[in-house]
């Protein structure tokens, strides 16, 4: 393995570009979807496909865990030069997310069933939803071992393999949604059968990918004992289980304020959602330098290097509130042009404009929780960030109690940037004992090592 050049703010910014266009590019797939069906299908068709891509986000978001989980652990193994854990960890991995997408296809009905129970749609539109969910289930092994795949390119730093990676599966499913639909006639079904299979055939790319990589690497011996070694398992099942249910809560929290939007009334659910679609598209370069620090900061950790992790997070950082700033002048400045094109509704737009110097500062507000994230990540501090996550969703649902009967509508977002304050609050918790665990690893053996 190649000695690692000295973290500067360029690199830093090289590192993260890739991963923006890739953060962006990770939509596409049910855009492009909703796209091909609203040339050819009806209203009630269009409503299905934005209905089982919503679903299916929601499912394969809940096991986000393996791309994350996976980020920190290569990082970390590449950190202190292990290479066979390196490629260990990438089996580990894979197996993990074919194993669990899986289990999902064996869970298909109920899983179906719970999904249209939560979703109040008209017949048709259900109709149709079915058959893109029974189509697009089969894509739940390929889906969440790609996350793992990502996870790993991540780890390592290849983040434009990331993007060259992400934008095969752009261009393989649109040209799979054009020839099932407007070639075969397929409709809904046909969208989500060409995400399926786009999901599946993009992996064959991803294994040339890995390939190309360890050959430019130290060649290392990967028993099988060392994949199923029980401490190495143990440990990525740890930290998975951990973000898994820090990502529960995390959802548990977008999802009350939703909630809370429609007690509000129709328009400020309404106005709401059109800025949430704003918030979403600044965490998407946001989490790109999110996603940097979960990796320097892991290689870092992985040599026991503490100076060298400060140095990482405050590079990232810096890069990453300067980005915060712009893009909270971007909403100031140009918001009411942005609401404009999404949606010509004098009430949603009325309402959508009220509350929109409050999410201005979300950016402002949220990037150091974003941050942290990374962090903790990068140093695999899995209960930290579940313990941080619940107490965040608590104190924000104490905020929204005593804010938004108070004042309506403003304290429902008042509210909602508490909630990033006390994410970051609650992460902060954990550097206390930080400097202690990376410098006590640089002598530890590995867990795996230890069990080979």
């Amino acid at each position: 393995m190649a000695s690692a050049s000295p973290l500067t703010r360029r690199k830093v910014l090289a590192l993260a570009l890739p991963i923006m266009a890739a953060n962006i590019a990770t939509p596409l797939v049910g855009l492009v979807d909703i796209a091909v069906i609203g040339r050819t299908g009806t209203t009630a068709e269009i409503a299905a496909v934005a209905l089982g891509a919503l679903i299916f986000n929601f499912i394969f978001w809940a096991f986000g865990f393996l791309r994350m989980g996976m980020t920190g652990l290569t990082a970390q193994a590449d950190g202190r030069g292990d290479e066979a854990e390196v490629r260990a960890s990438l089996l580990r991995g894979i197996i993990t997310g074919l194993a669990i997408g899986c289990v999902l296809l064996a869970a298909q009905w109920p899983l179906r069933e719970l999904a249209f129970t939560l979703f109040s749609a008209e017949s048709g539109v259900e109709a149709a939803g079915r058959a893109y969910f029974d189509a697009r289930i089969w894509s739940a092994p390929a889906a969440l071992a790609g996350f793992a795949l990502y996870g790993w390119l991540i780890g390592l730093g290849r983040t434009g393999m990331a993007l060259a990676l992400q934008a095969v599966l752009n261009v393989i499913n649109a040209a799979l949604s054009i020839l099932f639909v407007a070639g075969f006639g397929w409709g809904v079904a046909g969208v989500a059968w060409a995400s399926t299979l786009a999901l599946w055939l993009h992996l064959l790319p991803g294994i040339a990918i890995v390939a190309w990589i360890l050959r430019s690497r130290i060649a290392a011996s990967v028993p099988l004992a060392l994949i199923l070694a029980p401490a190495a398992i143990r440990r990525l099942l740890g930290v998975n289980r951990d973000i898994f249910l820090r990502t529960l809560a995390l959802l548990a929290g977008f999802a009350w304020f939703n909630e809370a939007s429609l007690r509000e009334g129709t328009e400020v659910m309404a106005g709401n959602a059109v800025l949430l679609q704003f918030i979403s598209i600044i965490a998407y370069f946001l989490d790109a330098f999110a996603h940097v620090t979960e990796t320097v900061t892991g290689k870092a950790a992985g040599k026991g290097d503490w100076k060298g992790l400060k140095r990482a997070l405050r590079l990232t950082t810096e890069q990453a509130a300067g980005f915060a700033v712009l893009a909270s002048l971007m909403l100031l400045l140009a918001g009411e042009a942005l609401i404009g094109l999404i949606t010509t509704d004098p009430a949603t737009r009325g309402a959508a404009m009220a509350y929109l110097p409050l999410c201005a500062l979300v950016p402002l507000m949220g990037f150091a929780s974003w941050q942290l994230d990374g962090l903790m990540i990068g140093t695999t501090r899995g209960p930290l960030m579940r313990n941080a996550m619940i107490a965040a969703l608590l104190i924000y649902l104490a905020l929204d109690s005593a804010l938004r009967p108070a004042f309506g509508g403003t304290g429902l977002w008042l509210a909602f940037l508490g909630y990033y304050v006390a994410r970051a609050g609650t992460l902060s918790f954990g550097l206390s004992g930080l400097k202690r665990d990376v410098t006590a690893q640089a002598s530890t053996p590995t867990a795996s090592a230890r069990d080979v």
